[in-house]
């Protein structure tokens, strides 16, 4: 009598595995954690100096790190202010990378004695996330060095 009562109780949502038992897919309780990756300054810098940009990933790779894309602006000029930035930059296992910012000596002349701005900003790239901080801004100061 059991059996018949199992054969006659509705079956819901279920779904036919071919190899048998459960569907792996409906059955599976996994969530991927995709890497977040930030952005932030370190702090202004004095041309002739180097300032840096740092990039944090959580949750960190346990096999290697990734690469990150990003752009950038601002009002200092590449090959005038500072070194070329190239993108991607590389986050390494321990979730942190660093982007270098090489200051140039002043070529605009004395008659431009201002700060310049250097603004990092993250772009979407496989494998991670950008996060809440996805731009920064540093400043080339000038240097007041006499140069007699």
């Amino acid at each position: 009598m059991s059996a018949l009562a199992f054969a006659l109780a509705p079956v819901t949502k279920a779904v036919q595995n071919p190899e048998g038992g459960p569907d792996p897919i409906q059955g599976a309780a996994t969530v991927v954690t995709q890497a977040v990756v930030t952005v932030h300054s370190t702090d202004n810098v004095t041309r002739g100096r180097i300032g840096s940009f740092v990039l944090a990933m959580k949750p960190t790779r346990m096999l290697g790190g990734t690469y990150v894309n990003f752009k950038v602006s601002g009002t200092a000029i590449a090959g005038v202010d500072y070194v070329l930035l190239v993108s991607p930059a590389y986050i390494g296992q321990s979730g942190y990378g660093v982007i270098q910012v090489k200051t140039l000596h002043d070529q605009r002349g004395l008659s431009s004695h201002r700060a310049y701005s250097v603004t990092v900003t993250l772009e979407s790239g496989a494998g991670y996330a950008v996060g809440a901080a996805s731009s920064a801004t540093m400043w080339i100061k000038p240097s007041f060095e006499s140069s007699n």
